[in-house]
């Protein structure tokens, strides 16, 4: 069983898009051996290019040194093949769906010793549910980076009703390491930062459906009252379609209660394929 951060060895992160990229660079900036993993070779190029672009954005801005970008890279290597796929810890960053992230979890667990710890980076589905079709239960919990992860400082370490307290305990440490600031939750839908910004997103659709005010001057208000971005521009960098997504599971979760039921607004673009900055098209056009 790994005792402590120094036993961390190597890190493996699943998932090459967006977040899964920003966490392998939060990972390897930190100093670990790094494998970016995706079951699509192309995915794995163009995660490998974002680091490299916000790295290079770095020191371009003084805030990294050349050496240090170089480092980094250094610690990275691209992972093709799930038989590959060994490490410390496993943080995947896939699809939100329970069963698919089961089946990748199952796969690599017959890769894998049963000390390797595997977490999810989920932002609202139970870690708990897919713990519980996991061989070895205890050592699987939520790791929720925030986007962009490479940025945002937060982590929300998610303790499943099966997760060992040493494994909590554990991540908790790692984030400390990585120059993020760590938060313990238990397992509960939207954890604590998706369950209370719903309403950000929520309400601030509500007042622009009902003609009260226009999306420019929601989000320029919020933003002189010190929020760094309004609610439609941040529901476009963080996409439509996973904004929509995380407020359906919670409106699920919680019995379809009124106070967390979709937006129409944003059904509405996620059903034109308007996502947002990943797209050119969100609420604003990019």
């Amino acid at each position: 069983m790994l005792q402590s951060v120094s036993d961390i060895r190597q890190i493996a992160v699943c998932g090459a898009g967006t977040m899964g990229a920003g966490i392998a660079q939060v990972s390897a900036a930190a100093g670990f051996p790094t494998l970016l993993f995706d079951v699509k070779p192309e995915a794995v190029s163009a995660g490998m290019d974002m680091i490299r672009k916000n790295l290079g954005k770095a020191v371009e801005k003084g805030k990294l040194k050349p050496e240090d970008s170089d480092a980094t890279l250094q610690r990275l290597t691209p992972c093709h093949h799930i038989a590959d796929c060994r490490a410390d810890l496993i943080i995947e960053a896939i699809v939100e769906k329970v069963p698919v992230k089961v089946s990748l979890f199952r796969e690599l667990a017959q890769h894998n010793p049963a000390t390797t710890i595997f977490a999810s980076n989920t932002s609202s589905l139970s870690v708990s549910a897919i713990a519980a079709e996991i061989p070895h239960p205890e050592r699987v919990a939520g790791m929720h980076f925030f986007n962009p992860a490479h940025l945002m400082a937060l982590v929300e370490i998610v303790s499943a009703d099966q997760t060992g307290l040493a494994i909590a305990q554990l991540l908790y440490q790692l984030v400390q390491h990585m120059g993020k600031t760590p938060v313990h939750v238990k397992d509960a839908p939207g954890f604590i930062v998706n369950r209370v910004a719903r309403h950000y997103y929520l309400e601030a659709m509500e007042i622009a459906q009902s003609g009260a005010a226009d999306l420019q001057t929601i989000d320029r208000l919020l933003e002189a009252a010190g929020f760094r971005m309004g609610p439609f521009a941040l529901m476009d960098l963080i996409g439509n379609d996973v904004n929509f997504a995380v407020t359906k599971s919670l409106y699920e979760a919680f019995h379809e209660a009124p106070r967390f039921k979709p937006g129409a607004l944003q059904a509405a673009l996620v059903e034109k394929g308007e996502l947002g900055r990943k797209t050119g098209q969100g609420f604003y056009k990019y």
